[in-house]
């Protein structure tokens, strides 16, 4: 027990400051993209071509992303030859519309807060019973961190529970495999009324690099009304997090 007190002793305090300061976020670090259409060469079609996700869309006045297929793998940005593509260091990238993940130029997206009467209801506290619905863990990774000493959601009153009946909502990732269907569905029944939905990360918001295949249902859209999109291949836990502080009114 000395030994364990001591060692804690000096590791000191390791909790962000967040959000009473912004997080630091290394230089390898892709956060939103940032398009520049300006110096897209006529024709161009290299950023459309090398995405695995098939997340971006040449359009009349340029390059569009969906940030909600988008994977971050930095293809695009590394293949343009006009570099009118890089990634930010943004990590703010959640949004309460679908529309809102699909960017143009230096478009970023919006979250809209709860109504007074839901936040009302809540109170200080957000249980969520989390789903992972055919992910490959990298997402279940980053909203486990979420209870760690560094970002310790729970100071904030946001807390995962094992019964959906002792949650207020469902956080879903994955890309809702055939074989996870139903009990995703069940589960989010057992939730009582009003709960929310919150999508974390590429395949449980469009269905990721797996969309378009039969085993999987491209996602949670169609199948339940979403409160909050989460984009990333995992996303940040600090995006987890800025998401669910906003959409709660708390930013």
């Amino acid at each position: 027990m000395f030994k364990t007190l001591l060692a804690r002793a000096r590791q000191r305090h390791r909790t962000l400051a967040y959000p009473a300061e912004q997080p630091y976020m290394p230089p390898l670090f892709r956060g939103r993209p940032v398009l520049d259409a300006g110096k897209c060469a006529a024709g161009c079609t290299t950023c459309r071509d090398v995405c695995p996700a098939e997340a971006i869309k040449l359009m009349l006045e340029g390059p569009r992303i969906d940030l909600g297929r988008c994977i971050f793998c930095g293809d695009c940005s590394a293949s343009c030859p006009e570099n009118a593509i890089r990634f930010s260091r943004d990590w703010q990238l959640g949004a309460t519309e679908r529309s809102e993940l699909r960017i143009a130029g230096r478009d970023a997206p919006h979250i809209e807060a709860l109504s007074q009467e839901l936040r009302r209801l809540l109170g200080r506290s957000l249980r969520l019973r989390q789903i992972s619905a055919g992910g490959c863990n990298g997402c279940e990774v980053e909203v486990n961190a979420l209870g760690n000493i560094v970002f310790d959601a729970s100071r904030f009153g946001i807390d995962f529970v094992a019964s959906p009946r002792h949650a207020d909502g469902v956080l879903i990732t994955g890309p809702i495999s055939q074989n996870m269907r139903a009990a995703t569905l069940a589960t989010y029944d057992a939730v009582a009324a009003p709960k929310l939905v919150i999508a974390a990360g590429a395949c449980a918001i469009s269905g990721g690099i797996f969309q378009g295949y039969e085993e999987v249902a491209d996602g949670i859209e169609g199948l339940l009304p979403v409160d909050l999109y989460v984009p990333g291949c995992p996303p940040h836990p600090v995006t987890i997090l800025d998401g669910l502080l906003r959409l709660l009114g708390r930013l």
